[in-house]
């Protein structure tokens, strides 16, 4: 076995810019949202960590699923972590065997395969930090608008029906005489 050097990792890492870490919209993720950051980090460890292969990584429902996402927090965790840390680059679609595709992703943050380079890297970053701290407030007050929205449809719903009238002794007896005089 090969001896380590000192200072070195022993296995594949995923590194994150503590610019990004830092970011309004980084603080902003949900779990759910982090959780599919890191299964997209695995998916381009798995591709070989290759800048060619950044936005050409495959990820379904079911491998979010299998990383331990609830089904229903995809979609939103997928919304949130589009405001600046991944792109879709072919959205999916569900099907039979033959028809089905995965969406495609591309992770932003990493070095970016030749053909999305650009030489205003510095631009964009500002461009997107600036739409990403308005989509993070955004995409806050919605959630704070759904929850509120919530909380006062809960408060509005009855707890229990309303209590039907008991009747008692005396009533049905009334009622039974009143009904015997009526028929003939």
């Amino acid at each position: 076995m090969a001896e380590q050097r000192r200072g070195s990792i022993a296995g594949a890492f995923a590194w994150r810019l503590i610019e990004m870490l830092e970011s309004p919209a980084h603080r902003a993720l949900s779990l759910s949202a982090r959780k599919i950051l890191d299964r997209l980090e695995i998916e381009f460890h798995r591709h070989g960590g290759k800048p060619e292969d950044n936005g050409r990584l495959p990820c379904t429902f079911d491998h979010f699923v299998e990383f331990g996402i609830h089904r229903h927090a995809i979609r939103p965790g997928i919304r949130e972590v589009a405001l600046g840390f991944v792109e879709i680059t072919r959205k999916g679609c569900a099907g039979t065997a033959g028809y089905r595709q995965s969406t495609l992703y591309h992770l932003t943050y990493r070095h970016p395969s030749p053909s999305r380079a650009t030489a205003s890297c510095a631009r964009r970053r500002s461009r997107r930090r600036e739409r990403s701290q308005a989509l993070a407030k955004l995409a806050l007050r919605r959630a704070s608008s759904l929850r509120s929205k919530q909380r006062e449809e809960r408060r509005q719903r009855p707890i229990l029906a309303p209590l039907c009238k008991i009747p008692t002794a005396a009533a049905v007896l009334a009622n039974s005489n009143n009904q015997k005089e009526i028929k003939p």
